[in-house]
């Protein structure tokens, strides 16, 4: 069990005080890592705080735009005055309904009506975000020798969405109706491939990259919705929020050494037909 010890290990955490970014700091702070939680939420410190509190080891919370690449060089220069190095890099942010104080009737426009602002807000934070993060904190990497990059993407960054699942279907937090959106699908596929260049361009500086694509986790969703959708998936259910911590775990830890340029898809099947 040794190979999943993170004890001393210093991990930035995009999106941190997201559903799934908290659960990626806990699995951090579970193996004895520090996690940093870099997310343009107010809250990030109070989740800072909580994943200290619950692990009983030093985590903190830093308000960063990482589309910003003034924020994001503070953002590195912080965490080494802090803890003296960083380790672990998880990309995790990406733009949402919630979290991007959107207008659902906007995000979920049908193709033909995508508002181009929002088009370029996705890419902005989907990617040119994850790009920034990983040139600054990738630098300092590069630098040392080591380090670990894992870039969230999704299971529809492999596969289209199916567009029937939707139909009846309504969000829970605006009654209203709802898909994913050309913009989310898009950008995830290009985490894909993103992840793969940097694993190749790095390997030689002791960096290893890779992705983690996650099928949908239930978190309040219309009952329709997850019928239609747990059809496609061959253990029949959505993940629940804790479901990936193990495999945020390998992916970060030296019990993935030889393992770079991958991309783990772990959709309960859903891929697999």
């Amino acid at each position: 069990m040794d190979m999943f010890d993170l004890t001393g290990r210093v991990a930035v955490i995009t999106g941190g005080a997201g559903l799934l970014g908290r659960q990626h700091a806990a699995a951090i702070a579970d193996a004895g890592g520090h996690a940093v939680l870099a997310d343009i939420a107010d809250d990030v410190a109070q989740a800072a705080g909580e994943v200290a509190r619950d692990h009983d080891i030093e985590s903190i919370g830093i308000r960063v735009d990482i589309t910003n690449k003034d924020d994001v060089e503070t953002m590195t220069r912080t965490v080494i005055d802090r803890f003296g190095r960083i380790d672990i890099l998880i990309n995790n942010a990406a733009l949402t309904v919630k979290g991007g104080g959107l207008s659902a009737k906007e995000y979920f426009a049908p193709f033909e009506e995508y508002p181009l602002a929002l088009w370029q807000k996705a890419l902005d934070v989907n990617l040119t975000g994850m790009f920034l993060c990983c040139q600054s904190i990738g630098t300092v990497m590069a630098a040392r020798g080591s380090g670990v990059i894992l870039n969230i993407a999704s299971d529809v960054g492999t596969i289209s969405p199916d567009h029937r699942i939707y139909e009846g279907a309504r969000n829970p937090h605006t009654g209203e109706p709802f898909n994913t959106p050309i913009a989310y699908a898009t950008t995830k596929a290009a985490v894909i491939n993103f992840s793969r260049y940097l694993a190749t361009y790095w390997a030689g500086r002791g960096i290893r990259v890779n992705s983690l694509s996650p099928g949908g986790v239930h978190a309040g969703h219309d009952p329709h919705f997850v019928r239609n959708l747990t059809r496609l998936i061959p253990l029949a259910r959505m993940a629940n929020p804790t479901e990936y911590q193990a495999a945020v775990l390998f992916l970060v830890s030296d019990a993935s050494s030889y393992m770079t340029g991958s991309n783990l898809i772990i959709d309960g099947g859903r891929t697999a037909w």
